[in-house]
C-alpha cells in the first residue's frame, strides 16, 4: 500500500491495519460506522480485526485524524477528513454524503456565549444534516 498526502496522519502506531483502515476511509468519502468500515476492510480481504478497527479508529479520532460524528442514538461515524483547519459538516441523511464547511458565523457565536458565561472556549462541534441534491432527485 502506498501512502499519499490525501491520507491523513496515522500517528505513532503506522502499521499495515491501521494503514488499511485509513485507505478504507478515503475511498469510502462518507461518514460510515464501525461495521461498514470492518465489512469493507472483508470485501478487501484486509486482515484486520474488528477491535482492531475500533481501537484504530478512536486513536485517530483523538489525534483529529478523521472526523467523527456522534448520532443521536449513540452510534459514532467516521470519515477520512480532507482538511487540517478546523471546519464543520454538511451531511446528507438518506445516502451519508458529506461536505466539509466552513462554520462561519458559529464561530464568533461560540466564543460570544461561552464569554457571556464566563468559559474560556476550548472547541464546539456544528454538524447541518439535510437531503443532498442526488437523493431529493
Amino acid at each position: 500500500m502506498t501512502l499519499n498526502s490525501t491520507i491523513p496522519k496515522l500517528g505513532a502506531r503506522n502499521t499495515k491495519q491501521r494503514t488499511a483502515v485509513v485507505e478504507v476511509l478515503r475511498d469510502m468519502d462518507k461518514f460510515a460506522s464501525v461495521k461498514e468500515i470492518f465489512g469493507e476492510l472483508q470485501q478487501r480481504k484486509e486482515k484486520v480485526g474488528l477491535t482492531t478497527v475500533y481501537r484504530t479508529l478512536q486513536s485517530l479520532a483523538e489525534i483529529d485524524a478523521v472526523d467523527a460524528l456522534h448520532m443521536p442514538g449513540g452510534e459514532t461515524l467516521y470519515r477520512h477528513c480532507d482538511s487540517e483547519k478546523h471546519h464543520h459538516h454538511l451531511v446528507c441523511t438518506q445516502c451519508g454524503k458529506t461536505k466539509e464547511i466552513d462554520g462561519g458565523p458559529i464561530e464568533s457565536w461560540a466564543k460570544q456565549i461561552a464569554s457571556q458565561h464566563g468559559f474560556e472556549l476550548t472547541g464546539h462541534d456544528a454538524e447541518v444534516f439535510g437531503v443532498c441534491p442526488d437523493c431529493r432527485g
